[in-house]
């Protein structure tokens, strides 16, 4: 299969939070606002009808970042063709984080099928996560 699954997921990108630890029950957990951004990824994918991949898998994951209002005409012209990067959080392994997790057994059977993994930022009119799924053969 060559054929890209892609997925997008609207919204401004969100990273992986690190879990919160008890320490008089010395237990930790995953913060709901992390839980609830990979509940959201999931059903996308569900929703959208798109396939199980098998074997190995390249995965390039697109994060666009809204652009502030308070943005001069000229600033916001250099974000649009990519002169200026957004250099804030989330970092961009939290971001490969959330989604690959939240992908795991919904898209690939486990996470360790990733071969191959791609992530940019850049600035947008229209926040998003754009995912881009591939299977790739033993051969490339």
């Amino acid at each position: 299969m060559n054929n890209p699954v892609e997925l997008i997921v609207p919204g401004e990108p969100m990273g992986k939070q690190r879990p919160k630890f008890n320490r008089w029950t010395k237990s930790a957990h995953t913060p709901e606002k992390t839980l609830n951004y990979e509940t959201y990824v999931k059903e996308l994918y569900v929703n959208n009808r798109l396939p199980m991949l098998e074997g190995y898998i390249r995965v390039h994951i697109i994060a666009f970042y809204k652009i502030p209002k308070s943005t001069s005409n000229k600033k916001r012209q250099q974000m649009l063709n990519n002169e200026l990067l957004p250099d804030k959080k989330p970092d961009l392994d939290n971001v490969a984080k959330i989604i690959c997790d939240a992908l795991n057994t919904i898209a690939y059977l486990d996470d360790k099928q990733i071969v191959s993994l791609t992530v940019n930022k850049f600035y947008s009119e229209q926040p998003q996560v754009v995912v881009k799924l591939n299977q790739i053969n033993k051969e490339e």
